[in-house]
């Protein structure tokens, strides 16, 4: 995407965030339609996911889903231009907490929050940063408007400790040592380097183990953060687990079982919401063909 394009893009969303919300809504659901029916690689994908993790699905039950799922995408996106250029006050109209006490329960020993690839993770990063400082991690963009747009609007609040995959773990310890919460994102397909074939519904895939590894390395408590959005205009529903206890253990690999099996569960509740759209399963064991045809 050239630099004017992605200008006019981001005008179009400027814009488009003084709508009301419910008109935001509409918005994000049409485009999803329009998506759903040009976007013919990311529907194969989306489709060659669910298939593999819900073998047992009814061809009908499938593609309904993944109307849903492209439908949530964009409403995703549509609706960034609140978090973006709303204020503090704004955006916590339309957020509905559940279980904030289970971080004030550990916020004074180092937390990492685990946040699964739903559609919503942006809004819970974002309510998150308005109330702590913490760190993440980002991935570069192709775009350098996009990219330094993006660092800047993840950054708004607070004083927020923003690194490159490419930096490592080494700045990310030294945060959580610092007293700095870290929002971690362990669940697409890295490749193998840093992680193990951990099943995921039943299927092997490329996982980070790093979960476990920093939370033995700086004694960091593991709590669980989803995002939900809620249906029509009612906004959305963050949540925060308890902190896991018995973790991590001396085992890297049961310790990641765990972490694939408690998203397994979040996504059971919302699959509409999971971000499907990723090759989650790109990565495959030497010898075993591609499942997206590559």
């Amino acid at each position: 995407m050239t630099n004017f394009f992605a200008r006019f893009a981001v005008f179009i969303l400027w814009l488009v965030h003084f709508l009301p919300f419910a008109l935001q809504v509409g918005i994000g659901n049409l485009l999803g339609w329009l998506f759903y029916a040009f976007a013919h690689q990311r529907r194969h994908i989306a489709g060659t996911n669910l298939r593999l993790c819900f073998p047992e699905m009814k061809v009908a039950d499938r593609n309904q889903l993944i109307r849903k799922n492209f439908q949530a995408f964009a409403r995703s996106f549509v609706e960034r231009g609140i978090l973006w250029w709303s204020s503090a006050e704004q955006i916590s109209q339309h957020i509905h907490v559940i279980g904030w006490e289970h971080y004030l329960a550990v916020k004074d020993q180092p937390v990492i929050f685990l946040v699964p690839h739903f559609v919503g993770l942006d809004v819970a990063a974002t309510w998150s940063c308005m109330h702590m400082d913490g760190a993440s991690m980002f991935s570069n963009q192709r775009n350098p408007y996009l990219n330094g747009l993006i660092l800047k609007k993840r950054a708004r609040f607070g004083q927020q400790r923003l690194y490159s995959r490419q930096q490592g773990l080494r700045p990310i310890i030294k945060a959580l040592r610092d007293g700095l919460p870290f929002f971690y994102l362990p669940d697409q397909d890295q490749n193998i380097r840093d992680g193990a074939f951990i099943p995921f519904f039943g299927v092997p895939a490329a996982t980070l183990t790093a979960l476990s590894r920093l939370a033995g390395m700086t004694r960091a408590r593991v709590v669980p953060l989803t995002a939900r959005l809620l249906p029509d205009a009612q906004g959305y529903e963050l949540t925060y687990y308890p902190a896991w206890e018995n973790f991590p253990t001396e085992d890297v690999i049961a310790d990641t079982r765990r972490m694939n099996e408690f998203i397994e569960q979040r996504v059971l509740e919302m699959p509409e919401q999971y971000f499907w759209l990723h090759k989650r399963f790109k990565t495959r064991p030497e010898g075993e063909k591609s499942f997206y045809g590559d």
